[in-house]
This record gives structure tokens, sequence and C-alpha cells, in this order.
């Protein structure tokens, strides 16, 4: 049985697979009621606290990814959101 990642570990996993990341399976995840076979691709639509990827499989499956158990393989994250820039207009007065 592992441990519980610590919260350095956790934030990592946040940063590294942020929600918006799209998954793919390099090996099935066994799992007694509803495996994932390998290929299957998925969404992660949340990320708790001991790191779990919590996703959204193309099957309707919604099976968590352990980091570092599970095997998989980055296939696309989503675009950073740029802040729009602020215009203001430092106190003139006409």
């Amino acid at each position: 049985m592992r441990g519980f990642p610590t919260r350095e570990q956790v934030n990592r996993i946040k940063e590294r697979y942020p929600i918006g990341t799209v998954i793919e399976l390099t090996e099935m995840m066994t799992d007694a009621h509803n495996p994932i076979p390998k290929g299957m691709r998925g969404e992660v639509i949340n990320i708790d606290d001991i790191g779990t990827l919590h996703m959204k499989w193309q099957n309707g499956s919604g099976l968590g990814v352990v980091v570092g158990e599970d095997s998989f393989k980055v296939i696309s994250k989503p675009e950073p959101e740029i802040a729009e820039p602020t215009h203001e207009l430092g106190g003139m007065s006409l």
C-alpha cells in the first residue's frame, strides 16, 4: 500500500495535470466492476487533496487515476488563461 503524498507532491500533480488535461492509458486499469482498457482517453475533471486525478473517460467511467501507479501519457493540456490587460486613467480630469 502506498503512503499519502505530501502537500508539495499534490501541488506538483495539480500543476502537471491541470483540469482539462486529456490523457490516454498506456496499460489497462484494473477495477473489479469497471476496468478501463489500454488506449482509452479521458479528461481530468478534478484533482483531490491526495492527488487522485478524477476523470471523465470516453466510455463514461469516472474511475480515478493514481499518478505513479497507473500508466498513462498526456495527449493535451488546456490553454493557459491570459489575463486581460487593464486600462486605467490614473485620475485625470477634464
